[in-house]
């Protein structure tokens, strides 16, 4: 999928799961499941409860989601 189509959101976790995995609250009230993205991945950080993040989405599953970045990035 090209990366134009993507959807970019700004949620914050509210839990953290194994295997790098995160709880993610949107805006909206819903729930998705996120995982870190691109660069990040290699160098990941453990997010805190509360930290806000940006995801990035696809059409096709709006469960799902990758970590593109988060408030702690400078």
């Amino acid at each position: 999928m090209a990366r134009e189509d993507a959807i970019e959101v700004d949620g914050t976790v509210v839990e953290a799961l194994r295997h790098a995995l995160y709880r993610v609250e949107l805006a909206n009230g819903h729930r998705v499941l996120a995982h870190w993205k691109g660069r990040a991945r290699r160098n990941p950080v453990e997010l805190a409860l509360g930290a806000k993040v940006r995801l990035e989405m696809t059409p096709f599953d709006l469960s799902k989601g990758g970590i593109i970045w988060n408030e702690n990035d400078v």
